[in-house]
């Protein structure tokens, strides 16, 4: 699952029992070579797809880590592009690495999702990639609400989403057994380390989403493919915003 360049088991563990923050700041340096940064093929199918319906002025990419997604928005915006992530560590590999990123103007910022530091209406398309297991269910409100305010009228919110993978499949007892020994590690262990595979589901989040005042479309993503029973292996949820 890692590359020799990753990071050794050890420092795995490190992370794991630090807070989210500093754990993120010492996985950045080898963040990128690990399978926790979102493939190059999602990415690629995401800009597609917003390609179809944009092009768009401004982007933010929300909880940008080491920049992944700039490149998205880099495609698909005519003006500025901004990512913002609460781990300044995550921020300085980003800046090291993206300096030659094809965008008229490139702003990193550190602020946590939950309060963001702009003025309402500053973007045109928001996108999110692999961040949200960090929320819990409960804060999905606010972190739309957010969202939505720094989003213009008619502003869209995109980010993909993988289909769930079925009882009979080891990954989801993999992803079950991983929820289950980071709820038992949060119990007993300060700071918590938030980061649960199993708690951001598509029914419950297109709901908050509309209760935050988005118009909720999804997109199958056809690079992947479809399922045995027809559906998408993944799609991008596109929220727009309504007023």
């Amino acid at each position: 699952m890692f590359s020799p360049e990753g990071p050794s088991l050890r420092e795995l563990a490190v992370q794991a029992l630090s807070s989210v923050e500093s754990g993120y700041d010492l996985l950045a340096p080898k963040f990128d070579h690990t399978p926790f940064r979102t493939p190059d093929s999602v990415l690629d199918a995401v800009a597609a797809a917003l390609k179809r319906t944009g092009p768009y002025d401004t982007g933010l990419d929300l909880c940008c880590g080491t920049g992944a997604g700039m490149e998205v928005l880099a495609s698909v915006c005519r003006q500025g592009i901004t990512g913002v992530d609460f781990s300044g560590g995550m921020l300085d590999v980003a800046r090291r690495d993206l300096r030659g990123i094809g965008a008229p103007e490139v702003n990193w910022v550190r602020a946590d999702a939950r309060a963001l530091p702009f003025r309402p209406g500053s973007f045109g398309v928001v996108v999110s990639f692999g961040a949200f297991g960090h929320f819990l269910p409960a804060e999905l409100p606010g972190l739309f609400a957010q969202v939505h305010s720094v989003l213009r009228p008619g502003g869209t919110f995109a980010f993909p989403v993988l289909a769930p993978p079925r009882p009979t499949s080891p990954v989801f007892w993999m992803l079950l057994g991983f929820d289950g020994v980071m709820r038992v590690r949060n119990a007993v262990w300060r700071p918590p380390f938030v980061m649960y595979y199993r708690a951001f589901r598509l029914g419950e989040v297109r709901r908050e989403l509309e209760r935050a005042g988005f118009a909720v479309e999804l997109h199958a993503l056809p690079e992947f493919g479809e399922r045995s029973d027809g559906s998408p292996r993944v799609r991008m949820v596109a929220a727009r915003k309504l007023s």
